[in-house]
């Protein structure tokens, strides 16, 4: 290894070429997508981690796993978030 440090934003363009890194992250567009609205939430209602968790009943790692993208959450689970953070769940089934 030489050392050098490749930024990220120009390693991802490289690997979205690569039409197996691609075809694995489209697969978990979703899962970025719901994580970021997660992280999003939070920010909004101005809380860390510690704090969201405490309001939702649960652990500071559940809402790391949450903000990571890690696994899919219940419904039960993001109506604790909604909550705790002011906003409103939505669910919506869209034509593909």
């Amino acid at each position: 290894m030489s050392g050098k440090t490749i930024p990220a934003k120009d390693a991802f363009a490289k690997w979205r070429n690569d039409p197996e890194f691609r075809e694995a992250y489209d697969a978990l567009e979703e899962e970025f997508a719901l994580a970021a609205q997660v992280i999003e939430a939070r920010a909004r209602a101005g809380l860390t981690q510690a704090e969201l968790a405490e309001r939702m009943g649960t652990s500071q790692s559940a809402v790391a796993r949450l903000e990571s993208g890690v696994g899919k959450p219940s419904v039960a689970t993001l109506e604790k978030l909604a909550k705790a953070t002011g906003s409103k769940l939505r669910i919506a089934l869209e034509a593909a």
